[in-house]
């Protein structure tokens, strides 16, 4: 165990060296049959299972808390004045139409040359868009020269922005990307990325939840590109995170604070409903409905107010969600997990197998 506490927050600390062929590049066949590796906190033992077996592990009265944003093609291909290529990247979907129409939208622009204020991109043969900011360490605000919805434009011409560690020409293995990178539950439209905890549930396994006896709850985290982003400060307490919009409707906050009031387990499936629920604990002192942009960071030293149990994927070494899982878990349990899931040969990242903590 460690006993030097300074030294939990280093991020050398959160660092594992994983084979480049464990990174998952595909999505299985079928979802549930992925492998899941159980840690209870409160032991010493890992058991190997199936993700299908995850529910074995909950009990009647454990309300199973989902995130229910819908990753949307945001990326688009288009060609400056000049025609030289630009890759663009809405970061902010979401946002309300009026506010973009005056401020426009934050995208991350990727060309040769960064396009100049005022400059226009062309997106197909009769849509363009207008940069009306400086690009500063890639992103500038853009104003689409329509009145059609982003949404509408984005469903019609975008593409699916797969992470990074996704190596080009293989994205999902020739499965239609926007069903790959998607829950099945997914239903508020607004991320650019996925809540990969939870693309290991199928239809069937959410429909035996009620046969159960297990409570299910829904809120939603438009999860940003940040999501990739690497911590760079060398002590970890120097990290700011990015933020990310939250919405917690009434009836789920009330059905999750009942089950905290009664003493029964919230089980939060992914990092991001782990940090959506927490925050508004912290904002409110309960679980209590909430809209607003969400830049709540966790790391080793914090105490969970709603949590009891998550399910996870296997995450990147030196990032916010390694530091995450490891103050839930504890670093030294969460780094012998991954020894272990690793000598088994796990499937990594987005694609990849998943962790039941409880």
């Amino acid at each position: 165990m460690v006993n030097d506490s300074s030294r939990l927050y280093r991020l050398d600390f959160y660092d594992y060296s994983l084979p480049e062929e464990l990174i998952a590049q595909s999505p299985l066949d079928d979802r549930s049959s992925s492998r899941l590796l159980v840690l209870n906190r409160s032991g010493t033992t890992l058991e190997h299972r199936r993700f299908e077996d995850a529910l074995s592990y909950l009990r009647a009265g454990d309300v199973l808390v989902v995130n229910d944003t819908r990753v949307v093609p945001a990326r688009l291909r288009g060609f400056k004045d000049s025609g030289g290529k630009v890759e663009i990247l809405v970061l902010n979907p979401y946002q309300d139409a009026q506010v973009a129409e005056e401020e426009g939208y934050l995208c991350l622009l990727k060309a040769s040359k960064p396009p100049r204020v005022g400059s226009t991109i062309q997106l197909g043969d009769s849509l363009e868009l207008t940069v009306l900011s400086p690009v500063v360490d890639g992103r500038a605000r853009v104003r689409f020269q329509t009145s059609e919805p982003l949404l509408d434009i984005l469903d019609r011409m975008g593409e699916t922005p797969l992470p990074p560690y996704i190596r080009p020409g293989l994205g999902t293995g020739g499965v239609d990307d926007r069903k790959a990178y998607q829950t099945v539950y997914a239903s508020s439209p607004g991320a650019v990325a996925a809540p990969t905890a939870g693309l290991h549930f199928t239809a069937p396994l959410m429909e035996s939840l009620e046969r159960r006896a297990i409570e299910r709850a829904a809120i939603t985290l438009h999860v940003g590109y940040g999501t990739f982003s690497p911590i760079r400060a060398e002590d970890v307490r120097q990290h700011r995170m990015h933020s990310e919009l939250v919405r917690v409707e009434p009836r789920a906050a009330r059905q999750i604070q009942a089950a905290l009031d009664e003493k029964r387990r919230v089980i939060a499936v992914g990092t991001t409903v782990v940090r959506a629920l927490e925050w508004t604990f912290q904002r409110h002192g309960a679980v209590r409905p909430h809209l607003g942009l969400c830049d709540h960071y966790i790391y080793p030293g914090y105490t969970f107010k709603v949590v009891g149990g998550m399910i996870t994927n296997f995450h990147l070494p030196r990032s916010s969600l390694m530091l995450l899982v490891s103050a839930f878990a504890g670093r030294d349990r969460i780094l012998d997990a991954y020894r272990e899931a690793i000598r088994a040969r796990y499937r990594f990242f987005s694609f990849g197998d998943a962790m039941l903590i409880l």
